[in-house]
C-alpha cells in the first residue's frame, strides 16, 4: 500500500495542468514561452489571470486530493511524507513531459496544507507580503519555503514531516537557481509582466 500511494502521488503530481490549459486555451508550449516554466506564474505571463488562477488551484487541488487519501488508509507519517514529496516532486519532474515540469510551490502548499494548516497558512502569508512588497514570486516563493520548513521544525512535527519540509524546500530553492541569478542582476519579470 505504501509503495502504491508513493507511486500515486508521483503520478497525479506529474499532471501539468499549466500545460494541458494553456495548450487547450490555445496558447503557445509553456516550455519554449516567457521563462519556459510549465507553472502558474508563467501561465499569467502567457495568457490571463482567470487561468493562471485555475492552474494554481488545480496544483493545490491535486496536492491536497493525493495527501488526503493517503492519511486516509491509517499508513504511518513517515509514508504520507512521501507522499508529499512525491507529488511536488512529479510536479518539478513530471513524467509527461519528459522530467521537465514547474517548481513545485503550489502543489508543496496543497500537500503541507493538510499535513500542517498553520505551518502553510503561515507560508502562504510570508508569500503573499514578500510578493506585494518586492513584486517578485520567486523571491515569495522561497521566503515561504524556508518558512514552512523552520516552522515545520520549530513546531515539533514528526520528523518525516520535517524532513520532508526541508527536503521540498532545498528543491524550491533549486529550482529558482536561474530566478535568483536573475535577481541579482536586476533583470527578473515582476508579477503579472507580461512577455
Amino acid at each position: 500500500m505504501s509503495v502504491f500511494l508513493i507511486i500515486v502521488g508521483y503520478l497525479v503530481g506529474s499532471i501539468p495542468f499549466a500545460f494541458l490549459l494553456t495548450r487547450q486555451f490555445g496558447s503557445s508550449d509553456l516550455r519554449y514561452v516567457g521563462s519556459g516554466n510549465v507553472g502558474a506564474t508563467n501561465v499569467l505571463r502567457a495568457t490571463n489571470r482567470l487561468t493562471a488562477i485555475i492552474v494554481i488551484g488545480l496544483d493545490v487541488g491535486k496536492s491536497c486530493a493525493v495527501v488526503l487519501l493517503a492519511k486516509s488508509t491509517g499508513v504511518s507519517d513517515a509514508v504520507v511524507a512521501s507522499v508529499v514529496t512525491a507529488v511536488v516532486v512529479g510536479h518539478v519532474f513530471p513524467v509527461w513531459l519528459k522530467f521537465r515540469g514547474g517548481k513545485g510551490v503550489a502543489t508543496a502548499c496543497g500537500g503541507f496544507l493538510v499535513l500542517v494548516p498553520q505551518a502553510t497558512v503561515l507560508a502562504v502569508t510570508t508569500f503573499s507580503a514578500m510578493v506585494f512588497l518586492t513584486r517578485y514570486v520567486s523571491l515569495g516563493s522561497i521566503a515561504a519555503s524556508i518558512v514552512l520548513a523552520f516552522t515545520v521544525y520549530q513546531t515539533g512535527e514528526s520528523y518525516p514531516v520535517v524532513v520532508s519540509a526541508i527536503g521540498i524546500a532545498g528543491l524550491v530553492i533549486y529550482r529558482h537557481r536561474s530566478n535568483i541569478v536573475r535577481m541579482r542582476k536586476g533583470s527578473e519579470r515582476t508579477i503579472g509582466q507580461r512577455i
